[in-house]
């Protein structure tokens, strides 16, 4: 279950992301209230998750797939352009999150 509250909290964070540009800098109202509600509805999601994974995992994941999602958003959906620098620290994104996963010990849970 708790990579279920994972998936919703970063989903739930990439969608209020794309939306932020939308709140004019937190003065359109609804907007601003919008992406706040996406956001808190994250932030409950991940904290869910982290209380039968390990914190620095689920951070890990929840940040690196969103900031690889936003940018495939961006350059997708919002003209933003796909260079080389970009696509270079997506993979050592993707990479630093394998390693966390893949080497680092699981710790105990009490």
């Amino acid at each position: 279950m708790a990579w279920l509250y994972l998936a919703f909290a970063i989903a739930f964070e990439v969608a209020a992301t794309s939306f932020i540009g939308k709140t004019e800098g937190f003065t359109k109202l609804w907007w601003t209230i919008g992406v706040l509600g996406l956001y808190g509805v994250s932030f409950a999601m991940l904290a869910q998750a982290v209380r039968e994974l390990e914190i620095g995992m689920v951070y890990a994941i929840w940040s690196g797939v969103g900031t690889a999602a936003i940018v495939a958003i961006g350059v997708l959906f919002l003209g933003e352009s796909l260079t080389v620098p970009k696509l270079f620290g997506i993979g050592l994104i993707v990479a630093g999150v394998l390693v966390l996963n893949l080497f680092a010990a699981p710790a105990a849970h009490g």
